[in-house]
């Protein structure tokens, strides 16, 4: 962003932010106006009403400094999550590290899979068991847990970084007398019966990481994005470990998928003795992201 008043004249609240999404959309930013809003919000401190309540307030000129290095990072691409250090997801704050991805909203048909799942055959005030592999900042498990009072959760990762920030999102969330985490390979070191297992997988194909948007490719943990050469490693891994943990009948695995992964990964899942339940549930923009399956009798 350039500010162009002077020391003793600086701008208003309202003027810096409309600059600052002038110069987001110039740059080609999705988001302008939302990105703007958060940044000044986060650099003045304000929430959404003390932003509007404040608008008309000239900036001093430490503030305006503050403004222009959040700006900067953003048009380098940093993500405004990363910047800011927290990202909403299923209506909660999550801290966030260099170790774990951003939560995402089409990751919310994950969440919204396993709970249709889990009403088919259980109450939700039932004691019933999660994991989550691969957690990252812990979303997934935490999501699931706030909805199910009575159940009890772990998260797996093979980064320790993320672990750490997966259980601080825990203690924030008052979650964390019911989550457990754990290092290891998505669930090679949990032992079932779990009630439902869910599971964002890293699926981009190896060689097509170099073409991802820089906020993702730069700033998003090559761990959690590298699905080996055809992206569909991490699934073949966890369906082979998938009987380790789906040991009762209503037991059931929610998977996010890549776009245009679903026919294979039903194939490998089906090799593996697992069978779709029902539809695929699909996001805002009609691609397939979570499969739920089951273990043939």
């Amino acid at each position: 962003m350039t500010m162009t008043a002077t020391r003793d004249a600086q701008p208003s609240i309202a003027t810096a932010r409309r600059s600052l999404a002038q110069s987001f959309r110039r740059h080609g930013l999705s988001t302008p106006e939302l990105d703007a809003r958060l940044l000044v919000a986060h650099a003045l401190g304000l929430d959404h009403a003390g932003l509007a309540a404040q608008a008309a307030r000239a900036l001093t000129a430490g503030e305006a400094d503050a403004i222009a290095a959040l700006a900067a990072r953003r048009l380098a691409r940093e993500p405004v999550a990363r910047i800011i250090g927290v990202k909403e997801f299923w209506g909660l704050d999550f801290k966030l590290n260099a170790a774990t991805l951003v939560p995402r909203p089409e990751t919310e048909s994950v969440v919204e899979a396993a709970l249709e799942a889990l009403d088919r055959s259980h109450a939700r005030d039932a004691a019933l068991k999660v994991a989550d592999l691969g957690t990252g900042s812990g979303a997934l498990l935490l999501a699931l847990l706030s909805e199910l009072p009575m159940g009890r959760g772990v998260g797996t990762d093979l980064s320790r970084d993320a672990l750490r920030c997966a259980h601080h999102n825990a203690v924030a969330l008052g979650l964390a007398e019911r989550a457990s985490f754990v290092a290891c390979d998505f669930g090679a070191a949990l032992k079932g019966p779990f009630d439902i297992v869910v599971a964002n997988p890293p699926y981009v194909a190896r060689h097509e990481i170099a073409t991802l948007a820089p906020e993702v490719r730069v700033f998003d943990p090559r761990l959690a994005l590298d699905g080996g050469p055809d992206g569909l490693a991490a699934y073949r891994a966890i369906a082979a470990g998938a009987r380790e943990l789906l040991l009762s009948p209503d037991s059931t695995l929610v998977l996010e998928l890549g776009i245009g992964q679903l026919d294979a990964v039903e194939h490998l899942l089906a090799s593996a003795g697992l069978v779709a339940i029902g539809e695929p549930r699909h996001d805002l923009l009609g691609i397939a992201r979570a499969l739920a399956v089951k273990l043939l009798p």
